[in-house]
C-alpha cells in the first residue's frame, strides 16, 4: 500500500485535532516499544474495553512515527463523516464471505508489505467481560497472520474505561484519568506457520494470541 499525499494529509488533520485532546484528558504510560519489530509490517492485537480504544491505540502508533491501519467493520464506511475519513486513510473494510472476503485480506496483505501495521481487535468487539477482561477471541486475527506470514504483536492497555466506560455516553473528565499500554513480544505462531489452515490450528493460534 503506498502512502498517498491524501492520506498523509488526512492523517496530520486528525492528529492535529485529537493528539491535544488525548494529552489533555488523559496522561499515559508507554512500555514495550522495544518490541514493536523494525522495518516490517505487523500485526497489533490489542484488548478492547471501551469505544475510544482505536483513539488511545492510534496515538501511541502515531506517535512512534508509525500510521494505524485498522481492520474495521465495512458498515462504518457508509457512516456520514466517519465513512469518509476511513476511505481517506486508507483503513481495512472488513467484509465477509466470497470476493469481499478476498478483497479484505488483498487490503490487510498491502498495509504489511509496505511495512505498516495493521490492527485487528481478536474479539471483533467490545468486551462483555463483567471485569473487562478479554473474550474468546474470534480466529480472523490468527487466519491473518498465518496466511499473510505478519508477526503478531500483542498489545494489553488500561485506564480508558475511566474516561468513557464501556457503553456510556459520557466523557469523566475530572480527575484527569491515566492510560498505560503495554507491548508485548511478538507471539510464536511459527510452529503453525505452512501447515494446513484447520479449525483446531486456527483456535490454537487464536488462543495463543
Amino acid at each position: 500500500m503506498s502512502e498517498s499525499r491524501k492520506s498523509r494529509l488526512t492523517f496530520t488533520i486528525l492528529a492535529t485535532v485529537v493528539r491535544p485532546a488525548m494529552n489533555l484528558m488523559l496522561g499515559r504510560s508507554w512500555d514495550g516499544t522495544e518490541n514493536l519489530p523494525k522495518g516490517g509490517g505487523f500485526i497489533a492485537c490489542p484488548n478492547h474495553v471501551t469505544e475510544i480504544d482505536p483513539l488511545v491505540v492510534g496515538h501511541f502508533f502515531y506517535n512512534q512515527g508509525i500510521l494505524p491501519r485498522y481492520l474495521a467493520k465495512a458498515s462504518l464506511f457508509k457512516v456520514p463523516v466517519l465513512g469518509p475519513a476511513l476511505r481517506a486513510t486508507q483503513q481495512v473494510p472488513v467484509q465477509r464471505g466470497g470476493a469481499g472476503a478476498a478483497a479484505s485480506l488483498d487490503g490487510a496483505q498491502q498495509v504489511i508489505d509496505a511495512g505498516g501495521a495493521l490492527i485487528v481487535y481478536p474479539e471483533g468487539t467490545l468486551t462483555r467481560d463483567p471485569g473487562l477482561w478479554p473474550m474468546k477471541g474470534r480466529t480472523g486475527a490468527a487466519r491473518l497472520a498465518l496466511q499473510t506470514g505478519a508477526p503478531v504483536i500483542p498489545i494489553a492497555h488500561w485506564g480508558a474505561q475511566d474516561l468513557l466506560p464501556r457503553y456510556g455516553k459520557m466523557l469523566h473528565l475530572f480527575p484527569r484519568k491515566r492510560v498505560r499500554l503495554l507491548v508485548g513480544k511478538p507471539v510464536d505462531l511459527s510452529d503453525l506457520r505452512g501447515v494446513p489452515l484447520t479449525k483446531s490450528v486456527l483456535e490454537e493460534a487464536t488462543e495463543r494470541i
